[in-house]
C-alpha cells in the first residue's frame, strides 16, 4: 500500500515524479504495476521540496485522490528543486484519512514517507508523540526523535526499522526520507527501485520503461548523496 518517489540531483519539477513519466505517481495512484498490497492509492497524497527562500522544506498534502486536485498540475510544473519527495496513499484499514496522516511528514529539514504498515505499539516507545494516530505518523515521529539527537539520516531510519521489525514480524517498513542534500530509504517487505542519470531517482516502482532501473533487494538500506549511492544490508 502507498507508492512514493524521490529525486536528488539537478533541479527538476515535481511534475517529473507525478505527471510527466508514463508511470508516474499519478498513474500509480490508480493503476500501480508492482504494488503487492492493495490495488489503488486514493486516500490522499503529498509532496515536499526545498527552496532557497525557506530554511525548511515546502510541503503540500491533501486527503483527496491525487487525480481530483485540479490545482496540482500547475503547481507541480513550477515547483522545482534539486531534492523532491512525493507520495500517494492507500490507508491501512482502521487508520484515519486526514492530512496529518498523509506523507510526507516533516521535522526541521527532514521529509519522510512510509510505504507499508506496522503495529503502532511496535514504535510508540521510540517516540514522545505523533501528529496523527496512524502507524506512519508514529514511525516518522520515532525517526525524528533520532534526528533531533543528531543521528545521521540513514542511521535513524535503520534503527527504527530494525526495532519495529523485531517487535512486529509482519511489518512492512519501506521508509523514504530526505534532508535537501541526501536521500535515505529502507526496503522491508515491499518494492523499491533506483535509477541513475544526472542524479538519482528512488521509487516504489519504475516511473517509466527506460533501461537502467535497478530493484533494491529486501532488508536493505539505500543512501544517496552527491558523492554517490550505496546499498547496504539492514
Amino acid at each position: 500500500m502507498c507508492r512514493h518517489a524521490a529525486w536528488l540531483g539537478a533541479p527538476r519539477t515535481l511534475a517529473s515524479l507525478i505527471h510527466e513519466p508514463e508511470y508516474g505517481l499519478l498513474q500509480q495512484s490508480y493503476a500501480p504495476r508492482r504494488q503487492r498490497y492493495g490495488t489503488i492509492n486514493a486516500d490522499g497524497f503529498g509532496m515536499g521540496w526545498y527552496d532557497a527562500a525557506r530554511a525548511e522544506p515546502v510541503r503540500y498534502r491533501r486527503t483527496i485522490p491525487i487525480w481530483a486536485d485540479a490545482n496540482l498540475p500547475a503547481l507541480a510544473q513550477v515547483s522545482r528543486s534539486g531534492c523532491l519527495l512525493a507520495a500517494v496513499r492507500s490507508a491501512t484499514v482502521g487508520m484515519p484519512i486526514e492530512e496529518t496522516a498523509t506523507a510526507p511528514f516533516t521535522d526541521g529539514r527532514w521529509l519522510l514517507s512510509h510505504n507499508g504498515r506496522v503495529e503502532r505499539e511496535a514504535v510508540r516507545e521510540l517516540a514522545d508523540g505523533a501528529e496523527s494516530s496512524c502507524d506512519s505518523a508514529w514511525l516518522a515521529a520515532a525517526v525524528f526523535v533520532r534526528r533531533r539527537a543528531g543521528h545521521p539520516l540513514g542511521d535513524a531510519l535503520a534503527e527504527v526499522v530494525a526495532h519495529a521489525g523485531a517487535k512486529d514480524p509482519g511489518a512492512r517498513l519501506n521508509l523514504l526520507a530526505c534532508d535537501g542534500a541526501s536521500i535515505a530509504a529502507t526496503v522491508w517487505g515491499d518494492t523499491l527501485h533506483l535509477h541513475l542519470d544526472d542524479g538519482v531517482l528512488v521509487a516504489s516502482e519504475p516511473l517509466d520503461d527506460r533501461s537502467g532501473w535497478q530493484a533494491v533487494p529486501d532488508r536493505n538500506l539505500v543512501l544517496a548523496s552527491p558523492d554517490g549511492v550505496r546499498v547496504q544490508p539492514l
